[in-house]
């Protein structure tokens, strides 16, 4: 299996420096979030990085080495940091739209929604209630605050091999009760 691109979503940013901060210092990473490209953003990547006179190779969905180079090279020669992954400032400057490039909404697992229903984004009182959660279990070790970043996913993968779960990083029933939650309302206090 080849490695997947990744897409960057600024999910969250809050991270700021203040005026008065030493010039040594950094600010914290923004919170953010990362999936997979589907085979239709990869071949609209490949299209745009063919464009840019970067890439040769198939234009067929399927992130390999190729695709990687490429993206390495029109990074490198756009004066961008090599980051190895689709983020927003590559996406824009190949000029694709970030809706382009996120998947189609998932379909809600059984018993999570009534069939048809959109997917619903989980509010901040239920990601406290994840954190908390992954907090107590020992997989997560910062302050739940709500907000869904890096160390959220990162925690919440960990937690669901640790368990034996398919490591998705996605709130599903059998995660939420895993986790002592209830799949119906992640809001509600862990039993």
């Amino acid at each position: 299996m080849r490695p997947m691109p990744r897409l960057l979503g600024l999910a969250l940013v809050t991270a700021t420096l203040a005026a008065a901060a030493p010039a040594w210092a950094q600010a914290p990473a923004p919170l953010s979030f990362m999936q997979p490209l589907s085979p239709s953003a990869t071949m609209v990547v490949q299209e745009r990085l063919r464009d840019a006179g970067v890439y040769t190779g198939a234009t067929d969905g399927v992130w390999g080495p190729e695709s990687q180079t490429a993206l390495d090279r029109f990074q490198q020669a756009r004066g961008m940091v090599v980051t190895g992954s689709m983020n927003l400032a590559t996406a824009q400057a190949l000029g694709i739209g970030v809706p382009r490039l996120l998947p189609p909404p998932a379909e809600p697992a059984a018993g999570a929604a009534p069939a048809g229903s959109a997917p619903i984004a989980l509010s901040p009182a239920a990601i406290r209630n994840v954190q908390a959660r992954l907090r107590a279990l020992g997989f997560y070790r910062q302050q739940a605050d709500g907000l869904w970043g890096a160390g959220t996913q990162a925690a919440l993968e960990r937690f669901q091999r640790g368990r034996g779960l398919e490591p998705n990083g996605q709130i599903n029933p059998t995660t939420a009760q895993a986790l002592g939650l209830n799949p119906s309302n992640l809001e509600a206090p862990a039993r």
